[in-house]
């Protein structure tokens, strides 16, 4: 064996020891689905389809009370937290509702 080979092997070794044995971090799961969520998202199914004015969005705001409520545009800027309790009313550009959805 030449001594280039017995200088690399320790070397080898070595760097294989400092590895991590962790395994990679996996994705944070996406929230659960409005199915069965506590935003009470099932509740306005009705609202589907219909046009989001100020009258339309006034009445969910009062059916909720007090619970937060989010209505997203396309093109509004949103934080990525996740609350369970959150309803969020997506609209599309035509300013039809779409979805409501919890998060």
């Amino acid at each position: 064996m030449s001594a280039k080979f017995l200088m690399i092997v320790p070397t080898a070794l070595t760097l294989a020891a400092c590895s991590p044995n962790t395994p990679p971090a996996t994705e944070t799961p996406p929230p659960p689905s409005a199915e069965g969520a506590s935003c009470g998202a099932g509740q306005f199914a009705g609202y589907v389809g219909r046009k989001a004015t100020d009258d339309v969005i006034a009445a969910i705001t009062k059916a909720r009370g007090d619970q937060p409520l989010r209505v997203l545009r396309p093109g509004t800027a949103m934080t990525m937290d996740y609350r369970q309790e959150r309803l969020n009313v997506d609209i599309d550009d035509t300013d039809t509702i779409k979805r409501f959805y919890c998060a």
